[in-house]
């Protein structure tokens, strides 16, 4: 499945296909790191038995001495559009923050993928602006929006012992 959504033109959905690569990275980078590693991981997002998809995040130099998590998203075609994603990337963030010292989330998404854009501001993502030019897909070059979360804009949620 994880090939078929990195490497599949069907499977990937238009604003994921960014043509064909090596097919066996996944499966190296599982033998060498399990997919979490001191600055990236990724996880299955799994419902009832079923996988749907996946989450992923890297780390990425903000300053001299400061950095922040890209998150990333990835649905099979049949879990689009029911919410999966929204609460895959909420959790996601809610588990960096817990498990890491990092203060900001951020996510871009092409600016014509409104799906996206609207799942990102569900699970609690703030809007920053458009990044002209960002991205390279389809023989074009795509501008994204980009939205962040902070430390600061979580919930607290209830007080843990």
């Amino acid at each position: 499945m994880l090939e078929a959504l990195t490497n599949d033109p069907q499977a990937t959905g238009k604003f994921e296909w960014h043509g064909w690569h090596d097919p066996h990275f996944l499966r190296r980078r599982w033998a060498e790191t399990g997919m979490l590693a001191a600055d990236n991981g990724m996880l299955m997002i799994e419902l009832d038995g079923r996988r749907l998809g996946f989450v992923s995040w890297h780390k990425t130099r903000t300053g001299s001495t400061s950095y922040c998590w890209n998150a990333g998203l990835v649905l099979i075609p049949e879990a689009r559009g029911h919410g999966y994603g929204t609460e895959a990337q909420r959790l996601l963030v809610r588990y960096l923050f817990a498990h890491t010292q990092m203060n900001r989330v951020e996510a871009s998404t092409e600016a014509g993928n409104t799906a996206e854009q609207r799942s990102l501001a569900k699970a609690g993502f703030t809007r920053e602006g458009v990044l002209r030019g960002y991205g390279f897909r389809d023989g074009a070059w795509r501008d994204h929006v980009l939205y962040s979360m902070l430390r600061s804009d979580l919930d607290p949620g209830p007080e843990r012992p």
